[in-house]
C-alpha cells in the first residue's frame, strides 16, 4: 500500500469496526454479509491496517451496516 494514504485506510477501518460493533455484528457476520473473507475484514479493521480496499468493498460494507458511504469516509477529513 502506498504510504501516501495509509492513515486514511487505517481511519476508515476503525470507522468500519465502530459501526460493526454498534450494529452488534461479529467480524464473521459482517464479512459473510458483505461477501468478503473474514481474514480480509480483519486486515481492514486492524489498527495497523496494511490492506488497501476498493470502493466496491466500502459500498458493500456500508450497505450491510446500514450507513452511508459518507459516514465511513468521514474519518478521512
Amino acid at each position: 500500500m502506498s504510504q501516501k494514504h495509509s492513515q486514511e485506510y487505517k481511519n476508515i477501518g476503525q470507522t468500519i469496526c465502530k459501526y460493526r460493533k454498534l450494529r452488534g455484528l461479529t467480524q464473521e457476520q459482517l464479512a459473510d454479509r458483505a461477501c468478503i473473507s473474514i481474514s480480509y475484514l480483519t486486515k481492514i479493521e486492524a489498527p495497523n491496517c496494511d490492506q488497501p480496499f476498493s470502493l466496491e468493498v466500502i459500498l458493500d460494507i456500508a450497505e450491510v451496516l446500514e450507513v452511508s458511504v459518507h459516514q465511513l469516509l468521514e474519518a478521512i477529513k
